[in-house]
């Protein structure tokens, strides 16, 4: 009798945002912002030369406070290297459009696993968990609105597709991304943080610790595959506070930031 098996379902790329502050606006206001996120993500696609592949998208549904879209992932080298600053740019012109109103802020998570066209299944689940890392909305809880917009994460996986690949990413590099162990519940995997614009060798490392007024990070970024050549030697000790009371954290510096290799 021939043993039985079913063949894997299609690999996508998933791309998924969340808006800061949803929650502070009135039922209204929330759907107008809904629509805005669409758009928003509309024009972005269209400025760096996806706007078919957009109109193509698997799953895409609203979340509340954002959207989520399967996409070819042939795609992302544009996702991860194009999207963020033509992204940033469409957010900027979004809030010249809307005197008065807070600025809007986006986090983007995006990921690549075998899903089928319903969109359901671990990959997706594991899209939401990045997004819902804590270092992502500490990033934007620090930020000044005014000026930073966009900050993403995307999965171990995407970042060795992408960049391993040799791809054209635009003008972004691997070293514009910082590895963190993301956990989110159950959820704890590699990833990588990218604010469009930011130099992490600039970094204060203390962009990690959360604010006073946000929840307390469980987790520091973890250090990079590789160490430039160039950074400067020393050690550097972190001091962190959260739920489960971690304290004292010791890390080399040269191992902190940037990540060009594996």
């Amino acid at each position: 009798m021939t043993p039985s098996w079913e063949t894997l379902w299609p690999y996508r790329a998933v791309l998924a945002v969340d808006a800061r502050g949803f929650s502070a606006h009135t039922s209204k206001t929330m759907q107008q912002l809904n629509a805005d996120i669409q758009q928003v993500l509309a024009q972005t696609l269209s400025a760096i030369g996806m706007s078919g592949r957009w109109e193509q998208r698997m799953f895409g549904q609203h979340t509340g406070d954002g959207y989520v879209a399967g996409l070819e992932p042939e795609v992302l080298p544009g996702l991860v290297g194009c999207f963020p600053e033509a992204l940033r740019q469409v957010l900027s012109a979004w809030r010249n459009g809307h005197p008065g109103q807070p600025p809007l802020q986006l986090r983007v998570s995006i990921h690549v696993g075998p899903l089928p066209t319903t969109g359901l299944g671990v990959p997706m689940v594991h899209t939401h968990r990045l997004l819902d890392d804590q270092a992502l909305r500490d990033l934007l809880a620090r930020a000044n609105p005014e000026v930073t917009n966009t900050v993403m994460i995307i999965s171990q996986r995407v970042y060795e597709d992408v960049f391993q690949s040799g791809c054209a990413t635009g003008d972004t590099l691997s070293s514009n991304f910082s590895r963190r162990l993301a956990r989110v519940k159950t959820f704890e995997q590699p990833a990588w943080l990218h604010v469009p614009g930011l130099d992490w060798r600039l970094a204060d490392p203390a962009i990690f610790e959360t604010p006073d007024a946000e929840p307390a990070s469980e987790a520091l970024p973890a250090p990079s595959a590789s160490v430039s050549a160039t950074a400067a030697p020393g050690s550097v000790t972190f001091t962190q506070h959260g739920p489960y009371s971690i304290s004292g954290y010791s890390q080399n510096i040269n191992n902190t930031f940037g990540g060009n290799g594996r």
